[in-house]
């Protein structure tokens, strides 16, 4: 499970990543709005736990652009107002559940565990670049017809590269993608993982690797 924590008070924020790494869950910080947005962007998020009162974009219009675009991932709203009209006003939003500070840590993570195992209707659109085709609601690849087996980081990763559309992809984003924040860059993982990925796809190679600035399908 994949969960990206947007709360603007650092302290709180750090302490809700820890204690969810704990339950073997991958996170991801952002502390605005904006940053959230760009995170969001790139990585396919099971569950987005979302302070309303942010900086730089506020917390509606984020929900808003993440209901709005088709993400598959839930949103879980948080905030101090506790009056029902609140509460109807954030799920309208799009919102898929309300949860009102101060909460109690086990509640947030059943919460969390819940919706993670929600998907949105339809499900997230595949992907289809130069033969190779990525359903992200079955995770199945293939190119030219032909099934290819991926484990879940070489997924992942080729998941942020066909949603580039040709664009450069930092190392940093491709290493977000499949792993958290916290990922070594010195670790050589994301080398290996392309390595392989480009293996199993096979010729004609599809993964152009730009010198110091990233790679690109």
């Amino acid at each position: 499970m994949r969960v990206l924590v947007v709360e603007d008070e650092e302290e709180l924020a750090d302490a809700i990543a820890r204690g969810l790494r704990l339950h073997a869950i991958a996170v991801d910080v952002a502390y605005d709005g904006q940053e959230a947005l760009e995170l969001a962007a790139y990585v396919p998020y099971d569950v987005v736990v979302l302070d309303r009162d942010l900086p730089e974009v506020h917390g509606d219009q984020v929900c808003r652009e993440l209901a709005g675009g088709g993400a598959a991932g839930r949103v879980l709203m948080l905030t101090a107002a506790g009056r029902v009209r609140d509460r109807v006003d954030g799920l309208t939003l799009g919102a898929d559940d309300y949860l009102i500070k101060p909460f109690t840590f086990a509640e947030l993570v059943a919460r969390i565990r819940t919706l993670s195992r929600r998907s949105r209707r339809g499900g997230p659109a595949p992907l289809e670049r130069a033969g190779v085709l990525l359903d992200p609601g079955r995770r199945t690849v293939t190119r030219d017809g032909r099934p290819v087996a991926l484990n879940r980081k070489e997924f992942d990763v080729l998941h942020a590269l066909l949603s580039a559309e040709g664009r450069l992809v930092t190392s940093a984003e491709l290493r977000r993608s499949a792993w958290d924040e916290y990922a070594d860059a010195a670790s050589g993982v994301l080398r290996v993982t392309l390595t392989s990925l480009r293996r199993k796809l096979g010729a004609p190679p599809l993964i152009e690797n730009v010198p110091g600035q990233g790679y690109r399908l």
